[in-house]
């Protein structure tokens, strides 16, 4: 597992963990991310990210990101 900050622009994770207090786990949870959901990191600007995820995208910045910890795909 590594943060998705890790991830490579265009390469298709999958949501492993969350970490933080309990309002930032329900707050990036109700934005999608959530254990086993297939995410991609669309830009990374700095370690700020835009994510595509399901149908949208999500800009989340360096500290919020590094809360999403992901698994590459196989």
């Amino acid at each position: 597992m590594l943060p998705i900050t890790m991830a490579t622009p265009g390469e298709i994770v999958t949501v492993k963990k969350i970490t933080g207090r309990d309002e930032v786990r329900q707050h990036l949870g109700e934005l999608g991310f959530v254990p086993d959901e297939e995410v991609s990191v669309v830009a990374d600007n700095g370690g700020n990210l835009i994510i595509a995820i399901k149908s949208g995208r999500v800009a989340l910045d360096k500290t919020m990101a590094n809360r999403i910890f992901v698994e590459e795909e196989r």
